[in-house]
């Protein structure tokens, strides 16, 4: 007989029973939204054990399908990991909460320098943990490039990509750009010397001229599929996040097919990007969400992150914990004077994020 059947009419030491009984089986859970293969391969168990807390772990690989789920509102998440340009937008929305850092202990471990940068987007630092962060550079096959340019092609600059002459030779062996106008538009602001986050429309027509000059020779637009390309030798550069091309060269050199993948920072500079934990408005399970949030500011459950992810950790103190060969890379892990050129995008207001709508797809159809 079940005593906690509905059907069951109970006294009061049944009631008992019965809530005891679901009690034990409703453990505390905590519902996370992250990037796909953005966490470290034992961190969800680890943090089982460790607080009795059940983590339910949804994955995603669209930026806009996180902010709209946020913005529609009743997510049921109650943790996700948001891009930095898009915290303005959540936090105006009422979309994520203030963190109550009374409960986040291990905030100390955080390295003042990328919140300084993240102040452009939370600006008291009120609303975001810095997570994994990077920047957009250039990924390229250096054997194809070589052989399309010589042996003292600029491969670190944006040269590579906006002048006609590098382009057109290196249409043969494949371009591809990510599919973020949001990131792409500023790049081409940024080479023209206007300022990123402008908001004068005449700016928009200048980097859409320019990126119209040079699209005939762009193969494709995705963000999807450039990790693969260039590791397996189908496309020679790319415009793309760092971890992508340093996951891609790792693959190439896995494979061991002499597949010779490299990443660059552009000398002019480039976007930097932070990817944040945050809480949900509504989140249904506030308290363990912030248990989750503190756990992952330990360095010893956010390094494995960085190696798998090759991607860099906001933790000053996880550093060392790092495997040597992605702590030691200037790519992840880039100098104070490179630092130093980097600059952290911002939402534009609606009328110019309409231009850069338009402007984005007039350059992927190539008119």
């Amino acid at each position: 007989m079940n005593l906690c059947s509905p059907r069951f009419t109970c006294g009061f030491s049944a009631y008992l029973v019965c809530g005891l009984a679901m009690a034990a089986t409703e453990a505390p859970k905590v519902q996370v939204y992250n990037w796909y293969d953005y966490i470290g391969p034992t961190t969800l168990a680890d943090f089982q054990r460790d607080t009795g807390i059940q983590p339910v772990y949804d994955t995603y690989d669209s930026g806009e399908v996180l902010e709209a789920k946020l913005l529609t509102g009743r997510s049921g998440y109650d943790v996700v990991v948001a891009s930095n340009f898009i915290l303005p937008g959540l936090i105006k929305a009422g979309a994520i909460q203030k963190l109550d850092r009374s409960q986040l202990p291990n905030l100390p471990h955080l390295d003042p320098v990328l919140l300084e940068k993240l102040r452009a987007n939370d600006p008291d630092n009120l609303y975001a943990v810095p997570y994994l962060w990077g920047t957009d550079g250039l990924g390229y096959n250096v054997d194809k490039v070589k052989a399309a340019l010589g042996e003292n092609a600029s491969v670190n600059s944006w040269d590579l990509l906006f002048k006609e002459d590098n382009i057109a030779k290196l249409s043969d062996c494949g371009v591809a750009l990510l599919d973020a106008p949001a990131e792409i538009i500023p790049i081409a602001l940024h080479y023209l010397g206007l300022p990123p986050n402008s908001s004068n429309p005449a700016d928009y027509k200048q980097a859409e001229a320019l990126l119209l000059k040079v699209r005939p020779y762009i193969r494709y637009f995705d963000s999807s599929k450039i990790q693969a390309d260039l590791s397996n030798g189908d496309i020679c550069l790319a415009v793309a996040w760092s971890g992508t091309v340093l996951s891609a060269k790792q693959a190439a050199d896995e494979a061991g097919k002499g597949v010779h993948v490299e990443y660059s920072i552009p000398a002019e500079g480039a976007p930097l990007w932070i990817d944040n934990l945050v809480q949900v408005k509504d989140s249904p399970h506030p308290a363990q969400g912030l248990s989750f949030i503190n756990y992952m500011l330990r360095p010893e459950v956010i390094a494995p992150a960085t190696d798998l992810a090759m991607t860099a950790n906001a933790n000053k103190d996880a550093t060392t914990l790092v495997s040597a060969d992605v702590r030691n890379s200037q790519d992840l892990y880039p100098s104070a004077e490179t630092m130093a050129t980097l600059f952290i995008l911002q939402p534009q207001p609606h009328a110019i994020e309409r231009i850069r709508t338009r402007a984005w797809s007039k350059i992927k159809n190539g008119r």
